[in-house]
């Protein structure tokens, strides 16, 4: 790649470094081959937006200007990363722990990493691009904020996707939220009743007989 040259989702997720260790380690051949057909999207294509349609809860991690790393996990209702348009995400940012060790690396540098896990399915996503604190569009805030949450959000963050992933399930153990759990219980003691009932039915006609 020149300086001239767009930078392709191989460019943002392989730097020189990662394709030197491929090289050492034997897999530069391969991981070539994936950034010739494309593997990494830019776009938020229907998949993309219905796997976040259902996520509760993801990662966001960010850095200082210094290169120092921060993982923040962020949850709520289902939706909680929101699809503004075919490039980018947002979310609303909540009273936490009053720390802001993410806005304010953000402020400095806004290379950021979103990282989504589906337990249940043994997916996981991955999003490259840059964030960026937004506090005074109101408009924003209030598309981006479940009014069905008690708090109230101090701001917004708007995620500019520049590449995603969806990798293999290898070793992602099986997990399920509670109200999956609660669902699939449901159904067993709905068909719990159900047998009891007719049990109940056959023997009191056995009992008339």
């Amino acid at each position: 790649m020149t300086a001239d040259s767009p930078e392709t989702g191989g460019d943002i997720v392989f730097t020189p470094a990662i394709r030197q260790m491929q090289e050492r380690y034997g897999s530069r051949r391969q991981m070539a081959r994936l950034e010739e057909k494309g593997r990494w999207r830019d776009r938020v294509d229907a998949d993309l937006a219905a796997f976040l349609a259902d996520r509760n809860s993801f990662y966001l991690a960010t850095a200082s200007a210094t290169g120092r790393p921060y993982i923040q996990h962020r949850g709520g209702l289902r939706g909680v990363l929101k699809v503004l348009d075919d490039r980018t995400l947002g979310f609303a940012d909540y009273p936490g722990n009053r720390q802001y060790i993410s806005t304010g690396n953000l402020s400095e540098n806004g290379q950021a990493f979103i990282f989504l896990m589906d337990y249940a399915h043994r997916r996981r996503v991955k999003i490259w691009g840059r964030a960026e604190v937004v506090e005074d569009d109101p408009d924003l805030l209030a598309r981006l904020h479940d009014p069905q949450l008690p708090a109230r959000p101090e701001r917004a963050i708007r995620f500019h996707l520049e590449a995603w992933d969806i990798n293999c399930p290898q070793f992602i153990p099986a997990k399920y939220d509670e109200e999956q759990v609660a669902a699939a219980l449901q159904k067993l003691q709905d068909r719990i009743a159900e047998l009891e009932a007719e049990l109940a039915a056959l023997r009191g006609a056995a009992a008339a007989t």
